[in-house]
């Protein structure tokens, strides 16, 4: 579960590389899903993009799981 903390920019979070509940930069990225052009303007999707302060990893989650 992600928490705020008194950073600047960033949630605690636990993260799997590390073992340890360390600073994450949080952000949402639009992603195609669709390798057709004609369909590309309607396959975005939302993901939860998370990366370690700490030691660089990086995670994203799809949030529309319909």
């Amino acid at each position: 579960m992600a928490t705020t903390d008194d950073a600047f920019d960033g949630l605690t979070e636990h993260c799997q590389e590390c073992d340890l509940d360390t600073l994450h930069e949080v952000s949402v990225q639009l992603r195609t899903e669709s390798s057709k052009a004609e369909n590309a303007a309607f396959s975005r999707e939302p993901y939860r993009v998370t990366e370690c302060q700490r030691c660089g990893h990086r995670d994203s989650q799809r949030m529309n799981n319909a």
